[in-house]
């Protein structure tokens, strides 16, 4: 990740500490419900990271359920609001995802990232980090930005040439510009498989909640995708 990721979540950090997990329902009723679902069943006493923790929220969830969490993130105002959340429970570090990762081989038995991964322009050598640091019966589960979505709202003349996007966010307290990479589905596909064996592409749907909330998103998401889950294993 670039210093403008960075600078956006320092500023962001903020608003995902308040205002987020309860305010968003593309979170609540969305990526989060289908991302808890995908993981392993039995998660006690496994070791977990959470590759781009943000305010914890994952991180916390990990916890609850048994797990050794470790947390990850490139901004360090996000970083302090995990620690806020959570305490000392969970380890949490400050670092970017592209460079080499600062753990031994064989650290985890899952590595879990959530709307983090189209922040990178490149995955070779992050996916190669996971696939170090992830033991050989290990999972990895992220979600990003559906393809249909990104390729449909910015009018792109190149399906498959992966590009660098900005939209404005307009949160409770803040509206700020943020950017990101699209990729193709096959991009998407062959950059994990080159390092982990597939075992499910993820649509996910928005619960019924959704429809009681805002029900104008409920029905925008059943028909235009937002989000793509994927979940590997170790080769």
């Amino acid at each position: 990740m670039d210093n403008s990721t960075k600078d956006t979540y320092n500023k962001l950090a903020y608003t995902y500490q308040n205002d987020v997990d309860k305010g968003s329902p593309y979170n609540s009723y969305y990526e989060r419900p289908a991302m808890m679902a995908a993981l392993p069943q039995q998660l006690k006493e496994k070791r977990v990271l959470d590759a781009g923790c943000s305010a914890g929220w994952y991180s916390s969830q990990l916890l609850h359920q048994g797990a050794e969490v470790t947390g990850i993130d490139i901004s360090p105002e996000m970083v302090k609001a995990a620690k806020q959340r959570i305490g000392e429970e969970v380890t949490f570090l400050c670092h970017d995802l592209q460079e080499t990762l600062p753990f031994k081989d064989d650290s985890f038995d899952v590595i879990v990232s959530s709307l983090t991964l189209h922040y990178l322009k490149d995955w070779t050598h992050t996916f190669q980090e996971f696939n170090r640091i992830l033991k050989a019966d290990g999972t990895f589960l992220f979600s990003v930005h559906h393809p249909f979505m990104d390729y449909t709202r910015y009018n792109c003349d190149d399906y498959f040439k992966t590009q660098y996007l900005s939209e404005t966010w307009n949160k409770p307290n803040i509206a700020i510009d943020v950017s990101f990479y699209r990729r193709s589905m096959q991009s998407i596909v062959n950059e994990t498989t080159q390092f982990f064996n597939l075992d499910k592409l993820i649509e996910p749907q928005p619960q019924e909640k959704m429809k009681e909330v805002k029900e104008k998103s409920y029905y925008y998401l059943m028909t235009s995708p937002h989000f793509l889950i994927v979940k590997a294993n170790s080769k």
